[in-house]
């Protein structure tokens, strides 16, 4: 039987709960799973038998070559461990064992476990013997590293010191490197700081050399090097010769500028020279051409004197611009390429600036020597001309060689500040020949028109459309026609004075312009027969807008003559402010309206008091108050103010002071602020009184005072017995209440008889005279609302005299007294005065 398989009969352990008693850990528990599996997977006798069978087959099969040689492979391990135990084992004792009875097989299986353990052990004591002579090795090992880690350290503690003399080496090479570059810079720096003084030879030696020649192309760069030099050595005053240095640098610096001067000055005269000489000998043609076509005398200058006069032929305007323009230029041009633009682009510094008007100076007056003559000619031939064709035509000559002039002058000195008046010293002596032609003839001008014309020309023709359409190019023509301006509005200002002194205030009235109501009947007759003044003609309709009349105006003055019923100083002063209110200065024009308006009302005045005297009181208020409403109407649309403040010198408070001193009252001699003289000194100066004057309000005082007095006037006419009655009752009653005495219907004035006849009269000059003088304020005041206002209290006042009667009669009279006074009733009065109006 194979000792691998147990017999079936025989167990292979004892008692299963004894043996599980004797194991322990593990294999306690491997023996608790065996047995569990034993029992619960327990064979049928068929399957034991089966297995019998298969075992018994199994048994007789010779094991394999591989199978034998791991067998005896571990038979002989087993051997060998059976001797080392002193324990002798047969070959077969392992492979083949017959087994009788437990014993045996307890014994089988401890010889197997121990050979099983022995070989088990036997590789692990050869691990171990393995891992011995490892150790040995790594005892040599280690013996040998450490050694070689002792070199290492020595190789270490070697580099640490050539690193260390290396890195000094490093920083002492560095050190001298940034050493030589901080030498080299200083060294830079220092030859840069010496190049400005060592130029001072190079620069004077070009100087003598002629390298500094105007016209060479050294010279800008050369002159900017200097400035450079000059620009350093002064702002390091620290270094030494420095004050020596910029003297020097200066000395030259001024030699080259007047070099630029010198230079500037020659080609501009050499230039001129040349225009002068071509202008010559053009004028020279013009002569013999025009000498040749009326038999004229040459003059000097190429002009021609023709055998009608003396007048001086000048150049053709096409001629002016080729010589003094395109020649002059292309002569100068050359010689002054390049120079003047680098003098203006260094203009910032003061020498420069002051070398720039230098040479603008010299080039103006080059200029005005060629254009001078030839301008005052061209102004002489305008001046032939009437005063309004001479200044519109001088204005326009002068602004087209202002602006050629411009255009040839930024051709010469480009970039330069149209701002700074360089043309100045050029175009006003230019503009002082216009200024020369104008003034003698306005000066002489007495017309206000013609004035005021020219004032219109300056204003809107010259100096708004022509100035503000050429721009900066005619800025320098500014300030003379400004001048001129202010001339002709002073010329015009004076005689705007002298017109209202003669005219208004001194003005005597014919007898036609005191013929009133007959010339305002004899208008409404015949409206075509009015003879307006000839000035009043041409003077507009104000409105609101100021701009012309207007359909309402139209309507109210119906188809009559407006102008022909204003009194003459109402006409001219309205001329005259018409004509000055867009001429002068708002202030000027203050002034003179105020002084107009204030001598129209005057004279207006003094001639309501003649047409009273010579028609009727009611006519010069009339009279007046159709004037004063004329002119204010007129002079509504003015924005102006009609005042003026006037400044006296009060010594009125002087006469006390001197009063006092002289009746003995403040002596001369104290030693005190009592002494007289100091008193006077500091109390007695004279004060200054400012008075000021509104004409425009006091024409609107003395309008309202004539109208209240009209509406008085007329209310007397027509109620004049009942005002006087009333008067009278008053009067009765206040004596009454101081004395009772009679009562009111006692009175010898207040009787019924009395009443009635009051009553009649009163109705009489309702019918007769009311209507006579609303006629005629129709005649006088024919705008029917005006009309209307003034009528309105005078109705109110009627109406105010009847109701006190009415009142009177129903309270101090009996019921047949009362019946018997014809008094109007307030219906009828109502519709009697409302058809007046």
């Amino acid at each position: 039987m194979n000792a691998r398989t147990p017999q079936p009969g025989i167990k292979a352990a004892g008692d299963p709960k004894k043996s599980a008693a004797i194991l322990t850990g593990t294999a306690y528990r491997s023996y608790n799973v065996a047995s569990v599996w034993e029992h619960n997977a327990l064979l049928s006798e068929a399957q034991e038998r089966a297995v019998d069978g298969i075992a018994a087959l199994c048994s007789q099969r010779p094991l394999p070559e591989h199978v034998s040689a791991e067998q005896a492979i571990s038979g002989k391990a087993e051997a060998s461990a059976l001797e080392d135990k002193g324990e002798p084992i047969s070959s077969g004792a392992l492979e083949e064992v017959v087994l009788q009875n437990s014993s045996q097989f307890y014994r089988w299986h401890t010889e197997l476990e121990a050979a099983r353990t022995l070989e088990t052990e036997q590789k692990y004591r050869n691990y171990a013997d393995a891992l011995k002579g490892h150790l040995t090795s790594c005892d040599d090992l280690l013996e040998k590293v450490d050694s070689t880690l002792g070199g290492f350290d020595m190789l270490k503690t070697q580099h640490r010191n050539v690193s260390a003399k290396t890195r000094a080496l490093h920083e002492s090479c560095e050190r001298l490197v940034e050493e030589k570059e901080r030498l080299v810079d200083f060294a830079e720096a220092l030859r840069s700081k010496l190049a400005y003084f060592d130029e001072l030879e190079r620069i004077a030696s070009q100087f003598h050399s002629g390298v500094m020649a105007v016209d060479s192309d050294h010279f800008l760069p050369i002159l900017h090097r200097l400035d450079e030099c000059i620009t350093y050595v002064a702002s390091n005053p620290q270094y030494a010769d420095s004050s020596a240095y910029a003297s020097k640098f200066r000395q030259l610096h001024g030699r080259a500028l007047a070099t630029v001067r010198a230079k500037v000055q020659q080609v501009m005269r050499h230039a001129a020279e040349q225009v002068q000489a071509a202008i010559v000998e053009a004028k020279a043609s013009s002569s013999a051409r025009r000498n040749a076509e009326d038999g004229g005398t040459p003059t000097g200058n190429g002009l021609v004197r023709s055998r009608s006069g003396n007048a001086k032929v000048p150049l053709a305007e096409g001629a002016e611009t080729a010589l003094l323009y395109v020649r002059f230029r292309a002569a100068a041009e050359p010689g002054l390429k390049g120079l003047l633009a680098g003098v203006v682009a260094r203009a910032k510094r003061p020498e420069y600036a002051q070398l720039l008007a230098d040479c603008q100076r010299v080039y103006c007056e080059v200029r005005l020597g060629l254009v001078a003559e030839i301008t005052a000619d061209r102004i002489a031939e305008y001046a032939r001309e009437p005063l309004p064709s001479l200044t519109r035509s001088g204005c326009s000559y002068l602004m087209q060689v202002c602006q050629m002039e411009h255009q040839l002058f930024d051709h010469f000195f480009p970039e330069s500040d149209p701002e700074s008046g360089s043309l100045a010293p050029l175009m006003d002596p230019l503009c002082t020949i216009l200024y020369d032609a104008l003034r003698p003839v306005f000066i002489q001008l007495q017309s206000l028109d013609e004035l005021c014309g020219l004032v219109d020309i300056l204003q809107h023709e010259v100096l708004e459309e022509q100035l503000g359409r050429r721009g900066d190019a005619v800025a320098p023509l500014r300030p003379v026609l400004l001048r001129i301006l202010a001339d002709v509005q002073e010329r015009l200002t004076f005689r705007a004075q002298a017109f209202i002194k003669e005219e208004v205030t001194g003005f005597q009235p014919k007898p036609e312009d005191l013929d009133y109501p007959n010339k305002l009947s004899r208008l409404a007759e015949d409206p075509d027969s009015a003879a307006p003044d000839t000035q009043a003609e041409q003077l507009p309709l104000m409105t609101d807008n100021g701009h012309g009349p207007t359909a309402q105006d139209s309507m109210r003055e119906s188809s009559m003559n407006a102008y022909s019923t204003w009194y003459p100083p109402v006409q001219r002063t309205l001329l005259c402010l018409s004509k000055l209110y867009r001429c002068v200065e708002p202030k000027v024009f203050a002034g003179l309206a105020q002084d107009a308006v204030s001598s129209c009302t005057t004279a207006v005045q003094l001639a309501a008091r003649a047409v009273g005297r010579r028609s009727s009181s009611m006519d010069g208020q009339l009279f007046l108050i159709k004037q004063l409403l004329i002119l204010r109407e007129q002079i509504a649309p003015f924005e102006a103010d009609f005042s003026v403040t006037e400044k006296d010198l009060d010594f009125t408070h002087m006469r006390d002071h001197l009063r006092r001193i002289l009746a003995g009252q403040a002596s001369l001699f104290a030693l005190s602020a009592e002494n007289a003289m100091v008193q006077f000194m500091s109390r007695g100066a004279p004060r200054l009184m400012e008075n000021m004057i509104d004409s425009k309000k006091e024409l609107e005082k003395l309008l309202k005072a004539t109208c209240e007095v009209f509406i008085m006037a007329v209310t007397k006419l027509t109620v004049e017995p009942m005002l006087s009655f009333i008067t009278k009752v008053t009067a009765v009653r206040v004596a009454s209440s101081l004395n009772p005495g009679r009562r009111l219907r006692e009175q010898a004035f207040a009787a019924p008889e009395r009443l009635e006849e009051m009553a009649v009269r009163v109705r009489d000059a309702l019918q007769q005279a009311l209507p006579e003088v609303v006629a005629k304020m129709r005649l006088y005041l024919n705008n029917p609302a005006t009309h209307a206002i003034l009528f309105k209290p005078i109705k109110s006042n009627i109406a105010e005299a009847h109701g006190q009667i009415s009142s009177l009669l129903q309270t101090e009279y009996t019921p047949e007294e009362a019946a018997r006074v014809p008094l109007t009733s307030p219906q009828q009065l109502a519709a009697l005065l409302d058809s007046l109006c």
